[in-house]
């Protein structure tokens, strides 16, 4: 493994330490609930020693999992860490959830579709030289 692959697994580990332990410290996280706009800074302010790029990307990988986007296609509030509501959730934001989620489902099907037709082809190509064995085998 290369530094620079070194690098990549420690930033995915600690992204990924670090969203578990906001799930573990705040329900808002752990129950997928529209966050607040500007959260961020409410996070920073509870937990002053957090990366900015750390908290950014852990931010966007919540935010972007279908669990969270789910949540946002049929809720009315934001909240804040806390718990307290913090502002609406708009039809805006509700639309562009569901946008995200047909658009992941349809990207799922197609590889779903691309992987069944290769293992289609491929079952095809082991008949034929199968075949081909039978065929031109020695006997």
């Amino acid at each position: 493994m290369t530094t620079a692959d070194s690098a990549t697994t420690e930033k995915t580990t600690d992204v990924r330490a670090l969203l578990k332990e906001l799930q573990e410290r705040f329900a808002v996280f752990r129950n997928y609930s529209p966050l607040a706009i500007g959260i961020d800074k409410q996070l920073f302010a509870a937990l002053p020693d957090l990366s900015r790029k750390s908290v950014r990307l852990a931010m966007r990988s919540h935010t972007m999992s279908t669990r969270y986007l789910k949540e946002m296609e049929k809720a009315a509030q934001r909240l804040n860490l806390d718990g307290t509501p913090a502002g609406e959730v708009t039809d805006e934001n509700r639309q562009h959830a569901t946008e995200q989620l047909k658009e992941r489902f349809k990207k799922q099907a197609e590889q779903r579709k691309a992987s069944e037709a290769a293992a289609k082809a491929e079952a095809m190509k082991q008949k034929k030289l199968l075949e081909l064995a039978e065929k031109f085998g020695r006997k």
